[in-house]
């Protein structure tokens, strides 16, 4: 049975593709919004990180009515890091919005993303975007996206899908590549006509498949889920359980919600194809299933792509540990990592050989750094090592982790670039002229070779690269990689960094900070122009004498200092280094702090 009420789709793209500002101007244009209301830009991007980044991290969910049909719509994050959000979002969907950019095409998660609607079996609609922008190719773009749907064996219904050309930012939708749309009204109605009604028995058993965990302090855990089959009303006693595990769990629900436009709705009881949130069940899971009270039946779970770097988060034991953050502890850090788990399904947390140490790994560097970051302005401190790629062995041989990697690059420095990805173990599997006098360079590249690569590359072209990657396979290992070839240069004391001490300091190569800065012995204060690491001391002042004379002191002229990004401080980190994360600060430092004692152990190596 068919509801015809209801539509279920899920938006998907590369990221910066439009997504999030499509979704602003479906819900404008269907009067979601009063007309006097201030509502921000990239309105569904509600979240700190994501508004300063301009990227979508977590999947949200909103709704807006179009022809008294309301449309529920998943939007998801566009970055390969954050897939798991993507493939939890499409269980909830009957069919996808895939966005494209009129301009750079088919791109790495575009591939990845169609990839998994497809085998799910949705019904996309293309949605080529960015119609308006200056140098757009609309039409070669389309041919891309068909091209990608044979490849990817799409089958002769998602052959069929529907082409729209659009302006997000602008609001209008068109079936003509030459003709600009007036506003999305061809888009609400084309989701109308091709994405199908939701079906389910509205009278049978509960079944709810949870997708996502949200949290309010006052009700608790809010499982968000659909409802694939029969009913809830508020007060009901279900049934919780999971697909391949023993036990069902009994609960109550005692808040019941939808979704209309950007707010929670209370409702009374909610069927078949709905999105819903329900609260009442404190230790629910992503993956499980609410089912009636007589009748557990848990549903099968999309299998979510395993992590691929690991990173190893330790209580902070520097000089400075406890000055700057309010969360300190061991238990602290192990209990706020765990919570991590309940929501971010794509991340895994291990205990170690010590209580002070957890193991914990990710989808990239990107989807570590956005944990850590969210951590320090929660008031945590603690240090992190260099990320590590996690290999595995099949059939007796060593596996890594390989990405495909496409690069956007000014045709005067492709050889630079193909002869510093080979130098990274990369296989050049396509090569093609682009638009404006840019190369488009396709790899294959093992996952430990893209760390640090983005700095490089922004060197070698004078910032002129794009780079994108996603994961590809696993395939035998490509063998050792160059390190890095620069070394650090190593405050000599505890104190605080003077002016003198840092002009003489600054010939040896580049530095990280400032004068008044309190550095500590073993703290980083720079990168070495040489491949090896360098003692100085920042905090040496000029002796006074007597003796002056007018002119004779030699004006200092300091550099300044190079600041760096998280993911900065976590590309240049050597094995034996440790990134220090407060929510005021980041110090890159040894782990052996004592300069002797670190000097003796590298002699008897």
């Amino acid at each position: 049975m068919e509801r015809q009420n209801i539509r279920n789709i899920a938006i998907i793209a590369h990221v910066d593709h439009g997504k999030t500002t499509l979704v602003d101007a479906m819900l404008r244009q269907s009067g979601t919004f009063r007309e006097n209301e201030q509502v921000a830009e990239r309105v569904m991007d509600s979240d700190a990180i994501e508004r300063e980044r301009g990227i979508t991290i977590l999947a949200k969910n909103t709704a807006l009515f179009y022809k008294d049909i309301k449309i529920n719509i998943i939007d998801t994050p566009g970055h390969a890091d954050f897939g798991g959000e993507v493939e939890r979002g499409l269980k909830m969907a009957d069919g996808v919005l895939l966005l494209v950019d009129a301009f750079e095409g088919c791109m790495p998660q575009t591939r990845f993303v169609l990839k998994k609607a497809l085998g799910l079996n949705l019904r996309p609609i293309v949605v080529i975007n960015k119609a308006d922008r200056p140098n757009a190719r609309p039409q070669a773009v389309a041919d891309e996206v068909l091209d990608l749907l044979i490849d990817l064996g799409a089958d002769d219904d998602q052959l069929e899908a529907p082409f729209l050309y659009a302006s997000g930012r602008d609001g209008w939708a068109s079936t003509d590549p030459d003709v600009p749309g007036t506003d999305l009204k061809v888009l609400f109605d084309l989701i109308l006509d091709t994405i199908p009604a939701p079906e389910g028995d509205d009278d049978g058993p509960l079944q709810m498949l949870i997708s996502n965990i949200d949290y309010d302090n006052y009700t608790g855990r809010i499982a968000i889920g659909r409802i694939q089959r029969g009913s809830v009303a508020l007060g009901d006693s279900v049934s919780v359980c999971c697909l391949g595990q023993e036990g069902v769990r009994r609960a109550r629900v005692n808040t019941l919600y939808t979704y209309a436009g950007l707010q929670k709705a209370d409702a009374e009881v909610v069927t078949t194809g709905d999105i819903a949130a329900i609260s009442g069940i404190a230790d629910i899971n992503i993956g499980e299933t609410v089912c009636a009270g007589d009748t557990p039946e848990p549903l099968s779970f999309v299998e979510i792509d395993r992590p691929v770097l690991s990173m190893t988060f330790s209580v902070n034991d520097s000089p400075f540990a406890g000055k700057e953050g309010t969360y300190v502890t061991s238990r602290h850090l192990r209990a706020r990592l765990y919570k991590e788990l309940e929501s971010n399904i794509s991340l895994t947390v291990e205990d170690t050989d010590t209580t002070e140490a957890f193991i914990v790994s990710g989808r990239g560097e990107l989807h570590l750094s956005v944990l850590i970051e969210n951590m320090r302005r929660q008031g945590y401190e603690f240090q992190v090592s260099g990320p590590k790629v996690i290999t595995k062995t099949i059939d007796g041989v060593l596996h890594e982790p390989i990405e495909y990697l496409m690069i956007d690059v000014p045709d005067e420095y492709t050889g630079a670039v193909i002869e510093s990805a080979g130098l990274r173990k990369a296989t050049l599997i396509n090569m093609a002229p682009g638009a404006q006098g840019y190369t488009r360079i396709e790899f294959k590249i093992p996952a430990r070779g893209l760390l640090g690569y983005r700095s490089q590359l922004l060197t070698e072209t004078r910032g002129t690269c794009v780079m994108n990657h996603v994961f590809d396979s696993f395939e035998p290992y490509r063998g050792d990689l160059p390190t890095r070839t620069r070394g650090s240069l190593v405050a000599f004391e505890d104190g605080e960094a003077v002016s003198y001490g840092l002009f003489n300091a600054q010939d040896r190569g580049t530095m990280f900070i400032s004068p008044g800065t309190k550095v500590y012995q073993g703290m980083i204060v720079g990168e070495n122009s040489r491949a090896d690491d360098i003692v100085v001391n920042v905090c040496k002042r000029k002796h006074v004498t007597n003796m002056r004379a007018s002119g004779s002191d030699e004006a200092l002229r300091l550099v300044p200092p190079r600041n760096m990004s998280l993911e900065q401080y976590i590309e240049f980190l050597a094995d034996d280094e440790l990134l220090e994360v407060t929510p005021q600060s980041l110090r890159i430092r040894k782990r052996i702090l004592d300069n002797s004692m670190r000097a003796k152990k590298n002699s008897n190596k």
